[in-house]
């Protein structure tokens, strides 16, 4: 593998991981408080600064991708080399596996006050949803819950092509990561009470593997009627869809002027 790679997903491997700790952190301290420590606001605002806090970390080498969605969505519409799709998954993947043990070995303690060390995925001591994202009750695998991410990522994706187009926004590149991370705060607050807006396969697939190896088991890969699989390939639908109507609706006829 060549070293500018390696050197990439390193960068995109410590982004990563800064979004996930902060991400993840912030709803184990709201679950394991009972909601003392927090609330539905302050784990969206965090989100959101946790995805400018790892975009800041890694923007100079890789321009912060931080989702394999978003990865694809440029291979897709900004050429962006498909032999780096792979590579630059499997660091952000191993980046949130990482950041997840990080927050487990922070909160084990508290973990197992809270559970009495038994983990469970669902039910009213769950604590495999700190996590990983996991559906509501009443939301059906398919459409509702695939429509969702596909919903929440094109608005991610279709947004982020719109502030970083030059011939379009006037954000000054320092302040990308900024306004990135309200973006996420809002997709947070107007789409995250279905399935707790993934919208990144990373961030939901690296964590979802650690609890499965870490207590949790093999209940993490069945639970929601098998919907650990839609926070992978719906986000990576969204991207493809919110760059297509970006461009279709905004980017081409930039070209034209």
């Amino acid at each position: 593998m060549p070293r500018g790679v390696i050197r990439e997903m390193l960068a995109e491997f410590l982004g990563t991981f800064v979004l996930i700790v902060f991400g993840v952190g912030v709803v184990a301290q709201f679950v394991l408080s009972k909601g003392a420590a927090g609330s539905y606001l302050a784990i969206n605002i965090a989100w959101g600064l946790a995805v400018t806090m790892g975009c800041y970390v890694c923007a100079g080498v890789t321009g912060a991708h931080l989702n394999p969605a978003v990865t694809v969505g440029l291979a897709v519409h900004r050429r962006f080399p498909w032999t780096k799709v792979l590579p630059y998954a499997v660091a952000q993947i191993a980046g949130a596996f990482a950041a997840s043990a990080v927050v487990y070995v922070t909160y084990r303690e508290a973990l197992t006050a809270f559970d009495g060390g038994v983990r469970q995925v669902i039910g009213p001591q769950a604590t495999a949803g700190i996590w990983a994202t996991y559906p509501q009750p009443f939301l059906s695998v398919f459409p509702g819950g695939f429509v969702d991410q596909v919903v929440g990522t094109a608005l991610l994706f279709g947004v982020i092509l719109g502030i970083t187009d030059e011939r379009n926004a006037t954000v000054p590149g320092g302040l990308v990561p900024v306004i990135v991370g309200l973006l996420v705060v809002l997709i947070g607050a107007t789409f995250g009470f279905n399935s707790g807006y993934a919208i990144n396969p990373a961030r939901d697939f690296g964590p979802r593997l650690f609890t499965a190896v870490a207590g949790w088991g093999g209940d993490v890969f069945r639970a929601g009627n098998g919907w650990w699989w839609v926070p992978i390939v719906a986000p990576c639908v969204g991207a493809i869809l919110g760059g297509w109507a970006y461009d279709v609706f905004v980017g081409h006829h930039l070209q034209r002027t």
